[in-house]
């Protein structure tokens, strides 16, 4: 037990740790960015609202989501250990020491990393929080006939104070009621300042995970001149640029629909 805990107490035991935990939350991107893309869908938010829901009352998903929290702290820790304790010493990356000329972003992964977690903390205070702990957020009623599968939504009051949500069937017209959190992103998204954050935080994602990605790799020792081209063309053009783009296009097109 204890080498175990000197292992990860050092500096290489850090950036495994700080590599395991960043495929987690790329992994977590991709899975996030998929739910995200129901806001582009004309429904009124339902779809959005309804995926909403599950994430916050599935079991399973609450477990990966506290999880997820977990390692965003973590991650965020070991950095900060990590970033002041190289200052200390010499400018070396998290990565295993490559000798390949220092990148801009490679360099500048902690200046990174904080717009990151300051963008995240806004950005789960104004959806996460409000959605799970306050009363700032509406109710939205979905109707659908099942023999037309036509949808029409309304603005729902609950009765009761505990209420969270509900679907049910009467003559032959499902009825599904959810929090509006839909109306909260469009609240945000109509705010310029908020936009502006967002695509700046996006493009923090861009170069954090240029670099982050395949630094992950070679931290962790899954390196093979068969494999590295694919971890590279992934991270570069998965990571760095199509999930980064299509977060940033959510907050663009809502505002300038807007607007």
């Amino acid at each position: 037990m204890s080498e175990f805990k000197q292992t990860f107490n050092s500096s290489l035991g850090k950036k495994l740790i700080m590599a395991l935990t960043g495929l987690f939350l790329c992994t977590f991107l991709i899975v996030h960015l998929g739910g995200n893309l129901l806001l582009f869908k004309n429904d009124d938010g339902f779809g959005f609202n309804v995926y909403a829901n599950f994430l916050t009352h599935f079991p399973p998903i609450e477990v990966i989501a506290y999880l997820l929290y977990l390692c965003i702290i973590v991650h965020s820790l070991y950095a900060l250990i990590l970033t002041v304790k190289n200052r200390r010493a010499r400018p070396v990356g998290y990565a295993v020491v490559n000798k390949a000329p220092a990148t801009w972003q490679s360099k500048n992964m902690g200046l990174l990393g904080a717009v990151l977690l300051f963008f995240i903390i806004v950005h789960m205070k104004d959806f996460w929080f409000n959605y799970k702990f306050t009363n700032n957020v509406a109710f939205k009623e979905y109707r659908t006939d099942l023999a037309t599968n036509t949808t029409t939504s309304a603005d729902y009051t609950p009765t009761s104070p505990d209420f969270e949500h509900s679907v049910s069937t009467e003559n032959n017209v499902e009825i599904v009621r959810v929090k509006d959190l839909h109306a909260r992103v469009v609240q945000s998204f109509n705010n310029l300042w908020y936009v502006i954050l967002y695509v700046i935080a996006m493009g923090a994602v861009s170069f954090h995970l240029l670099h982050g990605f395949q630094s992950a790799f070679r931290t962790l020792g899954w390196v093979h001149r068969k494999y590295t081209p694919i971890v590279e063309f992934v991270g570069t053009w998965l990571f760095a640029v199509i999930i980064p783009v299509g977060f940033a296009a959510m907050p663009l097109v809502y505002y300038f629909t807007n607007h």
